[in-house]
């Protein structure tokens, strides 16, 4: 979340206007963008779209590994480095899909660790594809987690902004008087 804070070069995400609202702003999901906090702009017809490129990417992958192994077999390598990589593909797949799951629910407690599963998630990428066409079915993947933050900073942002009523120069001055007279 940002609070009126933006990098120098980096677009407002703040409505065209001319205006820009004080406050936290909406982190952008990839392929939805800050759609997802009205739900306008279009976000039933981006879900669907992602819902069903993610179905096809993921076809279309397995297709992609299906011609891998039959040239494994064409290759002659033997049975059991056929077993081997069927079941490093589906080990990763599943691993890529629960950590690619728990993204969209919580953020990572060690994002170092997150990076070094990198490289396996990028071997089981059907099951991110799996797990993102499942997920979009309710909500833009990782909608709940970012709604939960901005709710939150909203909250926080409006909890200090009601705290800071009057003008505090004129609680200091007021202050000075007393203690000057006494």
């Amino acid at each position: 979340m940002s609070e009126n804070s933006e990098a120098p070069g980096t677009p407002s995400a703040a409505p065209s206007g001319g205006s820009t609202t004080p406050g936290p702003r909406p982190e952008p999901l990839r392929f939805f963008g800050t759609t997802w906090v009205d739900h306008d702009g279009g976000y039933g017809l981006r879900r669907a779209g992602v819902t069903a490129g993610s179905l096809v990417a993921a076809v279309a992958s397995c297709f992609v590994l299906r011609f891998a192994y039959q040239g494994l077999e064409i290759a002659e390598v033997g049975s059991l480095v056929g077993m081997l990589v069927v079941l490093m593909f589906a080990v990763c797949s599943a691993i890529a899909f629960r950590r690619t799951w728990d993204g969209f629910t919580r953020r990572p407690a060690d994002p170092s660790a997150e990076d070094r599963l990198r490289g396996l998630k990028s071997i089981g990428f059907i099951g991110s594809l799996l797990a993102y066409f499942i997920r979009s079915f309710r909500e833009a993947p990782g909608e709940k987690l970012r709604r939960t933050e901005y709710e939150t900073a909203l909250a926080q942002y409006a909890k200090r902004r009601s705290s800071r009523t009057g003008n505090p120069a004129a609680r200091r001055s007021a202050k000075g008087k007393r203690s000057g007279r006494g």
